[in-house]
């Protein structure tokens, strides 16, 4: 398992989000910033759904560990 970054309630670059942890990441579209209703994980240079490890075409900005306590 990946190890998480010290400080959950924080936004971290997405350069240093690790690898298989479900994750809460922001995207940028065309209204503005806003982070995605559902975990997402890294996978090498891919974005997956951890339902169904399929690839998500997104390219976040920001991250933060997943907590179903949003």
């Amino acid at each position: 398992m990946a190890e998480i970054h010290p400080l959950p309630d924080r936004w971290l670059p997405v350069a240093i989000a690790p690898a298989d942890a479900d994750l809460e990441v922001c995207v940028i579209d065309d209204q503005g910033v806003h982070a995605l209703v559902f975990p997402t994980r890294k996978r090498g240079h891919q974005w997956i759904d951890p339902s169904n490890g399929k690839p998500i075409d997104i390219d976040p900005t920001h991250w933060r560990p997943w907590s179903e306590d949003r």
